[in-house]
């Protein structure tokens, strides 16, 4: 785990003997969406630092809101924090497994009169909550007896009031300047079953009083979380220091805050994620213009590489916005490594090589990873009638296009040098439907021409042989670097996020490539084999194109 300030604490809380020498967090998602990339410098964190450490890291989900959460999400949750290559072992723990727990800790509140029964309204709540220069007004229910307020609370519990009827507040000061301490709501009543309680509560506690219990509970020793907690770490610390949970241990947490991720083109918010994906704005929480786990993983992006993206980007204690092209650089760097490359015809044009024997097929070798050479090689087909790419061949080429043209020799990868003789046409349209070309057969590796230099060398298919494919371009899925700015941020998505090739045709080694696996194919960029994948047609996305935009401003020192 590279230093970081919080490295640093634990360094110096180790050094000074603080809890015993533990080191213990938790990865604490609210299972109430999908993961995103931000969530993974969390986990990353969490968990490097423990295993740095030799502590251990807890997975809690943070379930105390039961009409936005679900098992889905739970399940998705867990599978991306094994993808990203973390275990919890046995210490998977739920907030809703501690609700007896919080209840008595909210009765111990009662009994101490630091916490009181409101039948304040939300609305009234916050307008008696004052602003940032004024302060609040008490409640007039602040000073309720402790006797009245343990009744209505249990009455609470047994199910007496509707809906926001009545809350459980913690009496602190409604004239702190920090409007978290200005009294907050520690339970609400919601009548709505849980997906792991059922029907058993119908008050349930807010997070900001769950989360520090839950902390002491499993005896955390650093409480590692995102800067909009700042302000709230006054009201972890209130009760932290105001409830006795010594039968749990002696360890009182201690928060700290770090900067969230922020990505370019991307918003990070669930509640966002969420609308897109109600909205039909994409496909679902694994569309792969997300910037969600799932989405990433459906992409094709690897574990590996966001790791080492969380690690390049660092831990700050303010917030700032990453450029995504640093995240596509980290995945390129990595598949440039493992990926094994594969001739892949996007956009085919026809080529009939009128020279060549009507049913002669050469296989020829190919290798399939320059940068691991471990890796070996294939064996590549060549027929009569093969396919390029459209954008390879101009009729009228401009001066600098030395691709294929009338009368122009180009060589194609592995195999001969062809000249193109003759273009055929739609007589309706004139678009361009074929080419007729004469190759040179002393051109193949290892023949007296295998020198002859061309200044082009093409990828290319066997048409008898090609496996036909759909290929999803991908691009961001918003136009401006920072879409959270706008009022509307829909407003700002790229209509252009996907553009979808339906009739691509790819070398025969790729037939009958399970989801998930990945290729690099040759001039396009790096691609992966999509779930929705059938025996009879591929499907692949596109990771990354190999244009490094991140490199070249890297390599500028700019």
């Amino acid at each position: 785990m590279p230093e970081n300030f919080i490295q640093d604490i634990i360094t110096e809380d180790l050094k000074e003997g603080k809890y015993g020498g533990r080191v213990q967090t938790r990865f604490p998602p609210e299972p109430n969406g999908y993961l995103h990339i931000g969530h993974a410098k969390s986990i990353c964190l969490n968990f490097g630092l423990a295993q740095a450490n030799g502590g251990l890291c807890n997975l809690r989900f943070d379930d105390t809101n039961p009409t936005k959460e679900d098992v889905e999400y739970v399940e998705s949750i867990k599978e991306d924090v094994r993808w990203l290559g973390f275990d919890w072992d046995d210490r998977c723990y739920y907030a809703s497994d501690y609700f007896e727990e919080l209840y008595e800790f909210a009765i111990q509140l009662i009994k101490a009169g630091k916490a009181y029964v409101c039948d304040l309204s939300p609305e009234e709540i916050k307008e008696y909550r004052g602003t940032l220069t004024e302060p609040g007004k008490e409640s007039p229910y602040r000073n309720r007896s402790v006797e009245e307020n343990l009744d209505l609370f249990r009455r609470m519990r047994a199910g007496e009031f509707p809906d926001g009827s009545r809350t459980l507040r913690a009496k602190i000061d409604m004239a702190s300047p920090n409007l978290n301490m200005r009294d907050p709501v520690l339970y609400r009543i919601i009548h709505a079953p849980h997906h792991r309680t059922g029907d058993k509560w119908c008050i349930y506690p807010m997070y900001d009083f769950a989360h520090p219990l839950s902390d002491a509970i499993e005896q955390i020793t650093h409480s590692i979380c995102t800067l909009e907690f700042a302000d709230h770490r006054p009201l972890y610390d209130w009760l932290i220091e105001n409830v006795d949970f010594s039968k749990y241990g002696p360890v009182k947490p201690k928060q700290i805050e770090f900067a969230r991720l922020n990505l370019t083109h991307t918003v990070m918010s669930k509640r966002k994620l969420r609308q897109l994906v109600e909205r039909g704005y994409v496909s679902g929480w694994d569309d792969p213009r997300m910037p969600t786990i799932s989405g990433l993983r459906r992409r094709g992006c690897t574990p590996e590489a966001i790791r080492d993206f969380c690690e390049r980007i660092g831990v700050a204690k303010r917030n700032s916005i990453v450029d995504i092209a640093l995240l596509e650089h980290c995945v390129r760097e990595d598949l440039n490594k493992r990926a094994p490359r594969v001739m892949a015809v996007l956009r085919p044009l026809r080529v009939v090589i009128d020279n060549y024997p009507d049913d002669q097929v050469e296989w020829l070798e190919a290798e399939n990873n320059p940068e691991k050479p471990e890796m070996g090689t294939r064996r590549v087909p060549l027929s009569k009638v093969i396919y390029i790419e459209q954008d390879d061949f101009m009729e009228n080429p401009p001066k600098k296009f030395y691709r294929l043209a009338p009368g122009r020799e180009v060589r194609l990868k592995n195999a001969y040098i062809i000249r193109c003789d003759r273009v055929v046409k739609d007589e309706h349209t004139g678009q361009v439907t074929e080419l007729h070309c004469t190759y040179d057969p002393d051109t193949k590796s290892g023949s007296p021409g295998a020198n002859r230099k061309v200044k082009v060398t093409l990828h290319w298919v066997s048409a008898a042989h090609a496996v036909p494919a759909e290929v999803r371009l991908y691009d961001h899925l918003f136009l401006s670097e920072n879409p959270d700015e706008r009022e509307d941020f829909m407003s700002d998505l790229n209509p252009n996020s996907l553009e979808r090739l339906e009739s691509c045709m790819i070398e025969p080694s790729v037939a009958g490539a399970p989801p998930g696996t990945r290729y690099q194919f040759l001039r396009q960029g790096y691609f992966c084999v999509d779930p929705d994948s059938a025996p009879e047609k591929l499907v692949f996305n596109r990771i990354v194109t190999l244009k490094d935009e991140w490199a070249k401003v890297a390599g500028s020192g700019t």
